[in-house]
């Protein structure tokens, strides 16, 4: 059992009473995302791509613009969009009920401001019927407290994902959110090629979805509902290994989707449990458990214990061994 103290208000993040502010939310990350996109050089899997949860809210972290380095933040604490350079100079805009295109107008105005180049794709991914963000005039709303609540669920999904990233030896994707599919994610790679991915995801070309499954993988990962009608966790596996369904995974609540392909456990669960923490990290350790045996990964090669804050992991073996 982890005893390490973390997050203890997980929050109700039922999606039903956010579902349009979460559409629009998702639509602006996508903004934000394609700018980095634009400018960031390729990275395996798509890595250079996603956003990182900060404190406050979602940054894109150091974006090498040609005319000038810039950072993007989602601030959900005070609700804003701010666009820092490396000048100094600083602008942003305040985070309200406004449509897609105005969110974009107001996007590239304070990225001109910064001096950065404000050009990027406009037309949105792995979105059923995409309207290019300009087009997308119709207003939506912003439920600031919504967000507050979605930002805290990310948080405390953020510092149990790292630990169970800590967990593995081999190559591990950092924790971060894809702004296409909207979801928070972790993988882990065995380190083998995988077969050529169909492809055939909505709006995403199948060339970034086969170099992003170009080796085997055991993925985690959180929606906030979108796509579900529910907020949940999943993991899965690429390529799918036989009898992995079947496999026991914990806790009790998880369970197999036979349609995704993926198991599936309800934020809900995690959220009301006695010990959310371990709750969590029995589903996502479980759950490789199931991918790994069936996918007949080599376990001893690749994994090691979960981190802890301070200690190397040499250190902390040796440190077990004298006891």
């Amino acid at each position: 059992m982890d005893k390490r103290p973390m997050h203890t208000a997980w929050p109700d993040i039922a999606y039903t009473s956010w579902e349009e502010t979460c559409a629009g939310l998702h639509l602006w990350c996508q903004i934000v995302g394609k700018y980095r996109l634009r400018h960031a050089v390729w990275l395996n899997h798509s890595w250079h791509a996603t956003l990182y949860v900060t404190p406050r809210g979602l940054t894109t972290g150091l974006v090498t613009d040609p005319n000038i380095p810039v950072t993007v933040s989602f601030d959900f604490c005070d609700h804003r969009l701010i666009v820092e350079a490396a000048d100094g100079r600083v602008s942003g805009f305040d985070l309200e009920p406004m449509s897609v295109a105005m969110f974009h107008e107001r996007f590239a105005a304070a990225i001109e401001h910064g001096g950065a180049d404000s050009r990027f794709n406009g037309r949105p991914n792995e979105v059923p019927d995409p309207i290019p963000f300009r087009r997308d005039t119709e207003t939506r709303p912003y439920d600031a407290a919504a967000v507050s609540r979605f930002h805290g669920a990310l948080l405390c999904v953020h510092d149990v994902f790292v630990r169970f990233r800590s967990g593995f030896h081999g190559k591990v994707s950092p924790a971060h959110l894809f702004w296409g599919s909207f979801d928070f994610a972790v993988t882990r790679f065995s380190g083998r090629t995988a077969p050529s991915h169909p492809g055939g995801v909505p709006n995403l070309p199948d060339t970034v979805t086969r170099e992003a499954y170009s080796h085997e993988v055991s993925s985690a990962g959180f929606w906030p509902g979108n796509g579900y009608g529910e907020a949940m966790f999943y993991s899965y596996a690429y390529p799918f290994p036989k009898g992995m369904a079947k496999m026991p995974v914990r806790p009790d609540a998880a369970f197999w989707n036979e349609e995704l392909g993926e198991f599936l456990l309800p934020y809900d669960a995690v959220r009301t449990a006695k010990d959310p923490v371990n709750t969590l990290l029995a589903f996502l350790q479980t759950t490789y458990d199931a991918a790994a045996d069936t996918g007949k990964w080599d376990r001893a090669a690749l994994e090691r214990d979960l981190g802890l804050a301070g200690v190397p992991p040499l250190a902390r073996r040796d440190r077990s061994a004298g006891r």
